[in-house]
């Protein structure tokens, strides 16, 4: 019998070594080959009866082999296949004779007490544990390690001869290995031997294996040992091999199994994988799609110091969207210059999912979570470029998903809101400005979720704007029905008629805010919200210049004594100046920003900041008045108290008393409240000073109402004269039906 070395070759899965001998006689004309040692490879054939069956290779008979310098060709060698009939109920069975069962066992058996661990193995087919944890007396799963992927595994296929049919008639002897298998001790080792141009020889089990979270932990180290031993050379082949194989664990069916990882950073060293390796990579052509998988993409391009501004564009689908998203990566012209002119590289990737799967390290002052609201867009551009331009389209478009620029800070491990400065926030879509360093290559946006501060501003918003609304309606009423006893004088007549279309101004101006506030936007109704901008841009304007000319009006009383102006005239003056400039200054805002669709902002009805600064025809306007009208204040202030030499300290408190009054009635007259809006437009202002900017300001139709129309006791004397009077007039009609005269003319017309 021939006793030469030999290999029984298959493609099963598993690599078991074996030795042994075998002298089974299949035929007169060929038996099993016996060795002192042959390397068996353990099959998928099902066992049946006790008979195991197994793939041998036979070579020819005793008396050829013992020919001197008898050496096998071509044709003396094939395969024998044995043959097993199944018999009926017998049970198929996995390769190791045991049924296949469970990946996980879902619970942990025992008393659960609060804060207390557990742990339970995995199946048969995998190892590692799965970690539960007592919460609210019920075991939830807290750590999983369940894995099936080795590095022997990876690699079992990887050899010529292993990849070979079984079935086939005869094998060319030259590729038979008859030597022992070398041992792969790492991953670096096993591609060096077995795919170093593509890296292809481990997808295929990668793809195959189950998105555990032990197998995702697995591939992430297996990305790591890539990024880190065989990324000196990497090639556009070697980058979608690379990509395939972290696709499938940024796949939308393996983002609930990353929260199970026990390595917490598992994310965030993925990350850092992917964009040390997309570092060396190598770009041939001026623009380049590299990648295009379902969950990572990558784009590259040739970049000098005369190319013009360049951009990627990506546009991916996400877990929760059925609608691509999109994103960009732009460099602007001035980062372009500081180039050599020799030719750099430019590279940018995008995740759609992997901003669900970032864990953010521990932060103390951070309290709400902070959802990712688009691609994750990571940047590999040479070091003199440190300034990038990124646009990134909202997955959640609601009106209160406000969004912040940040950059993935890799050694913090968190989101880093000082590498991005946010140039424009619409409802669809966000446009950042950052700073590319070695540290900070990735970026994205965050959705800050609606906060108590949110709700409390609100409630005092809607609140006020209720009462507001009542009080300036009550005090038209009362304004009308006193109107004709307290317009005596010029100066009173136009006293009141301020009051009056403040008043007006105030309520018109909340009204259209209400309208604009609960407004949705769509394309067809793009002109009706320019109509609610502009009407709530007026009148709001009005309310400051009939303020103005309010103030004019006292310095005019202060000042003028002898000479007074004709009503007519101050009329005129009055609606040129509360009407006319207002008028003058939104029409002018509209005229030049709306050809361009830039009166309005697209999330709102109310003017635009981000892209035409339409605003500021609203807040210079105010402001300024604002500080006209506190200088106001002050004079009136110093003309009311009037020392005189000898005063007591009761007439200095007296003195003290009238001015705060004053100051008091003219604060909310005068609009002095609304200066506590520069405050709230300060980066980093304390929450106090936006409470009481809402307060302040919700609520001023109640300080006009208050200060305006009850203190005033001119107006109060009247109130109590028409009372009065019409209680009279009602006691006179009811005497007058009851006189004599009355009762006999009644008796009379009833005779």
């Amino acid at each position: 019998m021939y006793t030469g070395p030999c290999k029984v070759l298959h493609l099963s899965s598993g690599l078991l070594p074996n030795s042994g001998r075998f002298g089974i006689v299949l035929s007169n004309e060929y038996q099993v080959v016996t060795s002192l040692w042959c390397q068996l490879y353990k099959t998928h054939a099902p066992q049946a009866s006790g008979r195991l069956l197994l793939n041998y290779l036979v070579i020819p008979s005793k008396a050829q082999v013992k020919k001197p310098g008898y050496i096998p060709n071509l044709g003396e060698c094939s395969h024998y296949r044995s043959k097993i009939h199944l018999k009926a109920g017998d049970k198929l069975r996995s390769p190791e004779g045991k049924p296949k069962t469970g990946r996980i066992q879902e619970k942990c058996y025992g008393p659960c007490i609060s804060s207390s661990n557990c742990s339970q193995p995995c199946a048969k087919d995998f190892r590692g544990e799965i970690g539960f944890t007592c919460n609210q007396k019920k075991w939830q799963k807290s750590t999983e390690t369940c894995t099936s992927l080795s590095v022997e595994k990876l690699f079992k296929d990887s050899t010529g001869a292993s990849r070979l049919s079984v079935a086939a008639a005869s094998i060319p002897l030259h590729i038979l290995d008859f030597r022992a298998p070398e041992t792969i001790e790492s991953v670096a080792q096993g591609i060096r031997k077995n795919c170093p141009l593509d890296y292809a020889c481990i997808i295929d089990v990668v793809k195959s294996s189950e998105m555990t979270s032990g197998n995702i932990a697995f591939i992430v180290e297996l990305l790591q040992n890539i990024s880190t031993d065989l990324s000196d050379d990497v090639t556009r082949e070697k980058m979608k091999s690379y990509s395939e194989v972290a696709n499938h664990i940024l796949d939308t069916a393996a983002i609930s199994n990353w929260a199970f990882i026990p390595n917490k950073n598992a994310s965030s060293d993925f990350l850092q994988s992917v964009n040390l390796f997309a570092r060396h990579l190598h770009i041939h052509n001026k623009s380049e799609n590299i990648v295009n998988e379902l969950f990572i993409q990558t784009k590259g391009f040739h970049i000098n110091h005369n190319t013009s501004e360049k951009s990627l564009s990506f546009s991916m689908s996400t877990n929760n969207t059925t609608e691509d998203i999109l994103g960009m990566v732009q460099i602007p012209r001035q980062e372009l210059k500081k180039l050599w002119p020799n030719a750099s590289r430019a590279i940018s990737i995008a995740f759609p999912t992997l901003g669900a799967i970032l864990r953010e390290a521990h932060l103390q002052n951070v309290s709400l979570p902070r959802p990712v609201n688009g691609l994750v867009l990571s940047v590999i551009l040479p070091e003199r470029l440190q300034e990038i331009l990124l646009t990134f389209e909202k997955i959640n478009k609601s009106r209160n998903a406000r969004a912040q620029c940040v950059g993935w800070h890799s050694k913090k491990r968190r989101w880093d809101e000082k590498a991005c400065q946010m140039i424009l926030d619409i409802k669809n879509e966000v446009k950042c400005r950052c700073n590319y360093t070695s540290t900070v290559m990735s970026f994205s946006i965050l959705m800050s979720p609606k906060s108590m501060t949110d709700k409390v501003l609100d409630y005092i918003t809607c609140i006020g704007l209720s009462i507001s609304i009542l009080s300036l309606v009550l005090c038209l009423i009362i304004e009308a029905t006193v109107w004709s006893r307290v317009v005596v004088t010029e100066i009173s007549y136009m006293r009141h008629v301020c009051i009056v279309n403040i008043a007006v101004s105030l309520l018109t101006a909340n009204v259209w805010f209400i309208i604009g506030s609960n407004f949705n936007i769509k394309a067809q109704d793009y002109n009706v919200c320019v109509a609610v901008t502009f009407f709530s841009h007026f009148f709001y304007l009005s309310l400051f210049f009939w303020m103005l000319f309010k103030a004019l009006l006292i310095i005019y009383g202060i000042l003028v004594i002898f000479r007074r102006m004709m009503k007519s005239r101050m009329m005129v003056i009055g609606f040129a100046i509360g009407y006319g400039c207002p008028l003058i200054i939104a029409v002018t805002t509209v005229a030049i920003t709306e050809p361009g669709n830039g009166y309005m902002r697209l999330e709102a009805c109310w003017l635009n900041w981000d892209n035409t600064k339409a605003l500021l025809a609203f807040a210079i306007p105010a402001l300024v008045i604002v500080a006209v009208n506190l200088i106001v204040v002050l004079v009136v202030a110093v003309n009311t108290q009037r020392p005189s030499i000898g005063s007591s300290k009761s007439q200095d408190v007296a003195i003290i008393m009238r001015i705060s009054k004053n100051v008091a009635i003219l604060t909310p007259l005068l609009g002095l409240t609304w200066g506590f809006g520069i405050a709230t437009l300060i980066e980093g202002t304390s929450l106090t000073f936006h409470i009481i900017f809402a307060l302040l300001n919700a609520f001023q139709g109640f300080f006009i109402l208050l200060f305006g129309t009850i203190m005033d006791h001119k107006i109060r004397d009247a109130l109590r004269m028409r009372m009065s009077s019409l209680k009279g007039k009602s006691r006179a009609a009811e005497n007058a039906s009851l006189s004599p005269t009355n009762g006999s003319k009644l008796m009379n017309r009833q005779g």
